[in-house]
């Protein structure tokens, strides 16, 4: 699919590090010129650095304010003059605490903290990048996860989000189509740096630190893998292509099989 988004633009949200950042580098691989939407200004700096001359601009910003995500769309059209692909991608986890674990004094405030990245900084996003997109025909792509359609991939606040988040992939490619295409993908447990939200950091029962993480999700798929943020960006790829524009509401699983017979529980020492 060499150059398969030679010509393209695109946003993406989170886009700085872990699957986010995969994204970026191999649509531009693809010929795409990227706007990277992120949080975190020390990251987009160093990442700024290291892409292509001319194939990236990098926009500071929270993606549950919607003047932020208004900057951001800005910024790709005034670079690039176009806008074809906007993906949702930046994610924050509950850290697998379970209900009877959630202090009462804090469901409240992970709540908001969860559902406003998750799923309030999706919806801002896409309504931000809708017009530009309706004249481009051009599509969207959102980070769902094996947790929007199994249990165990996260907590119970994490889950509900991209459950949230699958209904939200099916009602707007109801609504924009034929004009714009509205897909996803949900990877598996993955080995990246997911930030855990302030309100539950302390309470998190299982080791999120790369190397645990690694070795805790070979026994939580059928293919035994410890996937990385690389091992999805092949499903972005081609649903930002026109070669799937025959797909809208799909969500395509990068999970390692987990729809094979479910999530698997860790292998006793």
């Amino acid at each position: 699919m060499s150059g398969c988004l030679e010509g393209k633009a695109a946003i993406v949200t989170g886009g700085a590090s872990g699957i986010g950042r995969a994204v970026v580098e191999r649509f531009i691989q693809e010929g795409a010129k990227v706007c990277i939407f992120d949080l975190d200004a020390e990251k987009l700096q160093r990442l700024s650095k290291i892409l292509p001359r001319g194939a990236a601009v990098t926009v500071q910003g929270d993606v549950t304010r919607l003047e932020d995500n208004r900057r951001g769309g800005e910024s790709a059209v005034n670079a690039f003059g176009r806008l074809d692909i906007f993906v949702g991608n930046a994610g924050v986890f509950d850290g697998f605490v379970a209900l009877e674990k959630l202090p009462e004094e804090k469901v409240s405030q992970a709540f908001d903290e969860i559902f406003h990245v998750n799923v309030k900084g999706y919806l801002l996003g896409a309504k931000i990048a809708l017009p530009e997109l309706l004249k481009t025909s051009g599509n969207m792509i959102f980070t769902v996860s094996s947790a929007g359609f199994y249990p165990d991939g996260g907590g119970p606040i994490y889950t509900a989000s991209k459950h949230a988040v699958v209904g939200l992939i099916r009602e707007l490619a109801y609504e924009l189509a034929p004009r714009v295409r509205v897909n996803g993908v949900a990877p598996g447990g993955t080995v990246t740096n997911l930030r855990v939200v302030a309100s539950l950091r302390s309470l998190a029962p299982v080791p999120l630190e790369p190397q645990a993480r690694e070795a805790r999700s070979r026994t939580r798929n059928p293919l035994r893998l410890a996937m990385r943020a690389e091992d999805h960006v092949a499903a972005y790829m081609l649903l930002a292509s026109d070669q799937t524009r025959s797909m809208t509401g799909e969500i395509i699983h990068s999970d390692g099989g987990l729809g094979v017979r479910g999530l698997l529980q860790p292998e006793s020492s």
